[in-house]
């Protein structure tokens, strides 16, 4: 993905976050000069991989496969003393956009709508070696527990969460029509590194092109911590 274009998704996400009224804290507008300047009492933040994330998961075509993501917090997945045993993502979800058909292996989650549009949620289970079985999906959305068909869409309109078990696979977009989508993730620790199962093979991580300079640097970007902790 060329940065320019990283940039202006950025830009807009940050508009559209402001109109829902959703705050962020303050490293999330931290350039790329003061990075530089942190020392390593902001390690939790590199370390986990907390902010922004935008990827295209290797479709090179971002508005059609993609996604954008600010991670709020999160833990370890080393299971390090001390870390914490959750996390809590903020997505911005764009009409047209797809984020590929997944599943995690270790990592159970609600995926929300904070508002905007409305949001589809595919859901299917995933057999042991990784294709989708065509057996019924048990699904639960703010509470209500229920069986639906593999393959079956649930819309979840603002304030509507649904609960995402391990080793079920789900692919999400924002409804034609309705505008695009806040979407929140709370869930056990998240690690994007080893526990997203692609149904078809896809990137996590963009390649970055340097036609111009990061607005805000992606949570993979960040520098070494400089300097000691006084």
């Amino acid at each position: 993905m060329k940065r320019s274009d990283i940039n202006r998704y950025l830009a807009e996400a940050v508009v559209f976050i402001g109109m829902m009224n959703f705050k962020f804290p303050p490293f999330a507008y931290w350039t790329p000069e003061e990075w530089l300047g942190k020392g390593p009492e902001f390690d939790e933040i590199r370390e986990n991989m907390l902010g922004w994330d935008i990827t295209d998961f290797g479709s090179g075509s971002y508005t059609e496969v993609g996604l954008l993501l600010f991670t709020l917090r999160n833990g370890s997945s080393k299971k390090q003393s001390g870390s914490k045993p959750y996390a809590e993502k903020i997505m911005v979800v764009r009409e047209g956009q797809v984020t590929p058909l997944h599943f995690h292996s270790n990592k159970m989650e609600d995926i929300i709508n904070r508002g905007g549009g409305n949001l589809l949620v595919d859901v299917y289970n995933a057999t042991i070696d990784h294709q989708i079985a065509d057996s019924e999906v048990t699904i639960r959305v703010d509470g209500h527990a229920r069986v639906v068909k593999a393959g079956s869409v649930i819309r979840l309109r603002p304030g509507e969460s649904i609960a995402l078990p391990t080793h079920q696979y789900h692919r999400f977009r924002a409804e034609q029509g309705f505008g695009m989508v806040l979407a929140g993730e709370v869930s056990q620790v998240n690690d994007d590194t080893t526990d997203n199962y692609f149904y078809k093979p896809a990137g996590r991580f963009p390649n970055v092109i340097a036609d111009e300079a990061p607005r805000y640097l992606l949570c993979h970007e960040y520098p070494p911590a400089a300097g000691l902790l006084c």
